[in-house]
């Protein structure tokens, strides 16, 4: 396919993910001139690169020309926290607002995935407009603590640049044990801030 049809297939992904940066940036703004305590911390955006959506389509069995229905990560929004029970009041503001509808979520914080990888998953659909009109798309949000973000980033790196070395039983369960570490770090971090605030 052409560049040039991939960029016009895109441009509405990175308007979403670059619409939804902006709104979580006024969002922590509006609650620092408030003097009030933010439940988000951080958040960036990326649009999933082509030869990912490609090998995306190609592992599922995705015909290309329905990648947009199969494919709901190409906008990805992650959300970093301070403090677990942030996610969920994120979460919450999530879903009262009128211009994200949440189509799916998965609480890998609750049920940590086998590797212990947390994190709160929303797919939620986001609505642009276009040169020709408004276009729904879904949007992946990912929602972590700084704790949960330095584990993942660790482990995606590490996976991503010793593939072969990565599936080992020693190695995961070192993996495991790190996450289980970030998780208790995460509990004892919210424990210092209720006995501040107490």
């Amino acid at each position: 396919m052409e560049i040039q049809l991939w960029r016009e297939l895109l441009e509405p992904y990175a308007l979403a993910v670059d619409e939804i940066v902006v709104k979580f940036e006024h969002l922590i703004d509006a609650y620092r001139k408030s003097g009030n305590y933010s439940p988000v911390e951080q958040v960036k955006g990326r649009l999933k690169s082509i030869s990912s959506i490609l090998e995306k389509c190609q592992k599922k069995g995705i015909p290309f020309e329905e990648f947009e229905n199969h494919i709901e990560d190409i906008a990805g929004i992650r959300i970093i926290c301070q403090f677990t029970e942030d996610i969920y009041k994120v979460v919450d503001i999530i879903k009262n607002r009128a211009d994200m509808q949440v189509k799916e979520e998965k609480d890998y914080i609750e049920n940590a995935k086998k590797s212990g990888y947390r994190s709160y998953h929303m797919i939620i659909q986001y609505t642009v407009e276009t040169l020709k009109g408004p276009k729904v798309l879904h949007v992946e949000i990912q929602i972590r603590t700084l704790a949960m973000n330095f584990w993942a980033t660790i482990e995606h790196s590490l996976q991503y640049k010793y593939k072969l070395g990565m599936t080992n039983e020693s190695s995961n369960r070192l993996l495991h044990d790190a996450a289980e570490a970030v998780a208790k770090l995460d509990e004892e971090m919210s424990q210092v801030r209720v006995a501040i605030v107490e």
